[in-house]
């Protein structure tokens, strides 16, 4: 076979000169590459001169440690985009997520960044709850010598506000790290000021430059997911919706949308397991509503921008801090002094401030006030092997009542009440690598997904079926009502009689006096749930993080105490044993 050249015709040499360079080079070890690249550039800085022989070998590249903690991925793509401009800056990065953190090791990191969100009221993201808990436990070792930096994400609406960065920060200091870099807490408009704290903290941790000092180049291929190629694209992408169905019954008081979008240009090339991002807008009466209360009723500009442009429902401290200083109302500012500001904000929106401390605004005002609105995710319920160009969605709408005012989710009651078939979308593809199936289709899986999240288990299905897996397959579903909220039934059953479900346990909660969940129906099946675990299954939550992953994971703990005898510190074991080996996945919000 012809051996490939490595100089474009374009390089500055002759066709001989080519020809002998890709001689050495095509031949050439990484080692002696990296040598090479060291030797010229230490010969261009010595004015050209070649030396008898190296002073010193090439300095090797400067190992950096970027340790994540995510739940939506957002902390593992920044840890991605770190890694890069590491590389770059002659470091060697290793990228790790908390799940496969190994504490013991930190003493030996030198240089430590980590990115981490917090879940919830202040808890940290679910593959990190091992690692941060031994991480905090009186076991940590110390890591005096280690140059550590902390980039925090979270969401000011949430009254712990990164508390999960902001824990980590102090706690490698208390272990004796030294801080390189001033911690940063980044709300979900995080993506510019992120890009300028990663290269201000690449640079405190970059050593000191030596004039006689090579850094040696660093040939090793990316990490899996720090490829440039094998990121999608970030910028939205339209669709046309051609399915809006209503998977509820009339009689229930849910409204789920069964959502079928189309791609002009093919779907993006999405797996089971991953998320699709809707960019809604707001309620055009909410909007007006706001509008009056500012005093800025037919600006145009404006209301434009407040439809699609900016979250006029999340209200946080910082929000009313925002509005006291652009406003100067002296009666907010008591307010915050009185120190109840997050008592008071506990279910209430934007218009709530403003109907409550009226003030005449300006569109600055009102922009600088709130925030950019992001878009919501959405657990991709279906598989392009058998929808072809398509992305199915189930969005459950979320209304509700607080303070005496109706309340409704931005982008589920978008979807619900003001989009139909024909209409067009914004939307972006979220990857989850941490939420797969098996490689190995023969082998079995578990899945738990009460309510919408059964989405990610019907592109499951739907992909083992059209590869023919051979692995079985058991299904937990749960609702409210068996006849008016049991969502996708016929195709569960269809499904079941095909084979590509082997098994199906439903728990619907209100149709009986004591109600009944999933983690029930775990319970129940304790003795052949860890029968198909010993086997070699792999076990999927998708769904509310608050209560119902806890009480599912805490069931599994149980089947294992009941089905082996274990007490409850050896069940609990067992259960860490399927996270680590990544057995045990959830996808919760």
């Amino acid at each position: 076979m012809a051996r490939q050249n490595l100089l474009p015709r374009t390089a500055p040499f002759g066709d001989g000169e080519r020809a002998s360079l890709d001689a050495v080079l095509g031949s050439a070890t990484p080692v002696q590459r990296a040598w090479l690249a060291g030797f010229l550039a230490g010969l261009d800085a010595a004015g050209g001169q070649p030396a008898a022989a190296p002073a010193a070998p090439p300095k090797a590249a400067e190992p950096l440690t970027i340790v994540y903690a995510s739940e939506s991925g957002n902390s593992e793509a920044l840890a991605g985009n770190v890694a890069k401009l590491a590389r770059k800056q002659g470091f060697k990065p290793k990228v790790m997520d908390f799940s496969d953190l190994d504490v013991a090791t930190l003493p030996k990191a030198g240089k430590l960044i980590a990115i981490a969100a917090t879940w919830g009221e202040g808890e940290p993201p679910a593959r990190a709850v091992r690692a941060y808990g031994e991480l905090m436990g009186e076991g940590a070792p110390r890591i005096d010598g280690v140059d550590f930096a902390v980039l925090a994400l979270g969401d000011t609406s949430y009254v712990e506000f990164c508390a999960i960065g902001k824990a980590l920060d102090a706690r490698f200091e208390a272990l004796g790290g030294k801080r390189a870099a001033e911690r940063a807490d980044l709300d979900l408009d995080f993506e510019k000021p992120a890009a300028d704290w990663i290269k201000n903290t690449l640079k405190a941790l970059a050593p000191a430059e030596t004039p006689d000092n090579v850094v040696a180049v660093d040939f090793a291929r990316a990490a899996p997911g720090e490829d440039d190629e094998a990121e999608p694209s970030r910028e939205p992408l339209v669709v046309e919706v051609v399915e809006h169905v209503n998977l509820n019954s009339s009689r229930s008081d849910k409204e789920t949308i069964h959502l079928a979008l189309a791609f002009e240009d093919g779907a993006p090339a999405y797996e089971p397991g991953d998320s699709l991002e809707i960019f809604p807008e707001n309620d055009p009466q909410l909007v007006d509503e706001i509008l009056t209360a500012a005093g800025l009723s037919g600006d145009e500009a404006l209301r434009k921008a407040l439809l699609a442009e900016r979250d006029i429902t999340t209200l946080s401290a910082a929000t009313i801090e925002r509005f006291v200083k652009a406003t100067g109302h002296a009666d907010a500012q008591k307010l915050i002094d009185s120190g109840e500001v997050r008592a008071w904000i506990e279910g209430r929106h934007l218009i709530d401030l403003l109907a409550t401390f009226p003030a005449t605004l300006t569109p600055e005002h009102l922009t600088t006030i709130t925030r950019p609105l992001p878009p919501r995710a959405y657990s991709i319920a279906s598989s392009r092997k058998e929808v072809g160009d398509e992305v199915h969605l189930a969005i459950v709408a979320v209304r509700y009542e607080t303070h005496g005012r109706a309340r409704s989710g931005v982008a589920s009651v978008h979807v619900a009440d003001r989009i139909r078939d024909g209409a067009k979308l914004r939307v972006r593809l979220k990857p989850n690598r941490h939420f797969r199936l098996p490689q190995d289709p023969a082998a079995d899986i578990i899945m738990v997904g009460p309510g919408t999240g059964v989405a990610p288990f019907r592109a499951f299905v739907q992909e083992r079926r059209a590869i023919e897996a051979p692995g079985r397959s058991w299904l937990f579903f749960g609702d409210r009502h068996f006849l008016h909220d049991f969502l996708y039934q016929l195709e569960w059953q269809e499904a079941l009689e095909e084979g590509a479900l082997t098994k199906i346990d439903v728990a619907f909660s209100r149709d009986q006096p004591e109600k009944v969940y999933v983690q029930d129906r775990i319970t129940h099946n304790a003795k052949e749930l860890v029968s198909w675990l010993e086997g070699g299954a792999y076990f999927y939550v998708c769904g509310d993080a608050k209560n119902m992953a806890k009480d599912v994971r805490a069931a599994v703990v149980r089947a294992y105490e009941t089905a082996k005898g274990l007490n409850p510190a050896d069940a609990e074991a067992q259960v860490a044993a399927l996270e680590r080996s990544h057995r045990y996945q959830q996808d919760v919000y």
